[in-house]
């Protein structure tokens, strides 16, 4: 097993997909909201309730969502931060050589 050192890069190249994933919450509540009432008029229960319990998993992501767009942005370090260095004592034994006979 291979483990992959940090390059230093991942604080300027990482992104937040927060205000997509809310955008898409709400895209999601009106079409299980509208899906809910129309089955349920339609006289299919099944499907409201199904279309019911979407919008619920929709609800909560939404909350988790908007919970960690309010909690900010979290420390990152700058570019005056080097990149950490590759421990001395690996923990992990060396991947075994494929040596051929």
């Amino acid at each position: 097993m291979v483990m992959a050192m940090r390059t230093g890069s991942e604080p300027m190249t990482a992104r937040s997909a927060l205000r997509f994933r809310f955008w898409l919450c709400v895209w999601g509540m009106v079409w299980t909201i509208f899906g809910t009432a129309a089955f349920a008029l339609a006289g299919r229960p099944g499907w409201a309730a199904a279309c019911a319990a979407l919008w619920l998993v929709i609800t909560v992501d939404m909350a988790v969502v908007l919970r960690h767009i309010r909690q900010g942005p979290h420390y990152q370090p700058g570019r005056d931060i080097p990149p950490y260095r590759p421990p001395d004592n690996h923990p992990y034994p060396p991947p075994p050589q494929n040596r051929h006979p």
